[in-house]
């Protein structure tokens, strides 16, 4: 009987083991299979096409196009391409704004909200996230005729300076700028504040009867509880600063005189309008996957080696 048992004891262990193995790829492979179809096989195939001479016409099926390899052609293109060093200059300017703009920003509006240093939290929290909640179309039709030659600030502003002409700024993008920085300011709020509200305030508190001033607990506490929650947000920033086109799409077209283009403008461009040229917008967006992780690598080196752990 004792060895009977002892033989049952590892089929109930394989059973187990199978039901789990079984459990977990029904659990995963949905998601993975999205994520195959949706992300990775795209990038890849944009990958593909940015070194070939793919024209248009189908790929797939009985009457596929025939598509050559050309190596990196196109790529030699776009860099040859001034609108693309001004279109990447952009870019680099609201991923600028983004990281050293709103995260700051925002991190400091949710410390003066969490440590209660303002009255009316709920009114203000609720005035800074609310344009993370309009559309972004609307938002930027509504500060597009606020800014135009003869919207509401050229006439607040003539009021001062009389010989002011709308539309001769020599940076154009500065009011695209503005308006991400007001827009998406609200979001890293809400971000900073809900993971403040997870810190012991005791601890705060015995610091300050200990001595602490109100920086030395924000430098020594606050900073290092929040450092993954930081790195968190720079990523989101850097990505969404990369792939920014439709609040300035709506704004400004890429106008004017495509001095507020940007890479993703510049390759809906190239890829949508006159004689499509799909290698070179891949190429583009081949560019911009690489930016952004490259980015993204430097700001995880960074946390690595000053951030604290929560």
């Amino acid at each position: 009987m004792e060895k009977g048992k002892k033989e049952v004891a590892p089929v109930k262990t394989l059973n187990r083991r199978k039901e789990e193995k079984v459990a977990y790829w029904s659990l995963i492979l949905p998601g993975f299979l999205i994520y195959v179809f949706v992300m990775a096989f795209p990038t890849i195939f944009g990958l593909y096409l940015s070194v070939t001479n793919y024209k248009g016409g189908p790929l797939f099926g009985p009457k596929k196009r025939s598509v050559d390899i050309v190596g990196f052609k196109y790529y030699a293109e776009m860099f040859k391409d001034s609108y693309f060093w001004l279109a990447l200059k952009n870019n680099m300017w609201i991923t600028f704004i983004s990281v050293f703009g709103q995260i700051p920003l925002g991190f400091f509006m949710a410390y003066l909200i969490f440590r209660g240093m303002i009255k009316g939290k709920d009114f203000f929290q609720t005035v800074i996230y609310l344009p993370c909640v309009i559309s972004t179309v609307v938002i930027g039709k509504l500060w597009d005729a606020i800014m135009s030659p003869n919207g509401a600030l050229p006439d607040i502003i003539r009021i001062f300076n009389p010989s002011y002409v709308a539309g001769n700024s020599e940076h154009p993008i500065i009011p695209v700028l503005f308006v991400i920085l007001w827009m998406y300011t609200g979001t890293y709020l809400i971000i900073f504040l809900a993971n403040m509200q997870k810190i012991d305030t005791s601890i705060i508190e015995a610091a300050k009867i200990d001595g602490a001033t109100e920086f030395q607990a924000l430098r020594y506490i606050i900073l290092p509880a929040l450092s993954g929650v930081i790195v968190t947000s720079c990523i989101l920033a850097i990505s969404g600063s990369l792939k920014s086109f439709d609040l300035i799409y709506v704004m400004t077209g890429g106008g004017p005189a495509k001095q507020t283009y940007v890479l993703s403008i510049f390759m809906y461009d190239k890829a949508f309008k006159g004689a499509p040229n799909y290698p070179l917008a891949n190429a583009v967006s081949v560019v911009m996957c690489i930016i952004s992780f490259s980015l993204i690598g430097v700001t995880k080196l960074v946390e690595k080696k000053f951030g604290g752990k929560e």
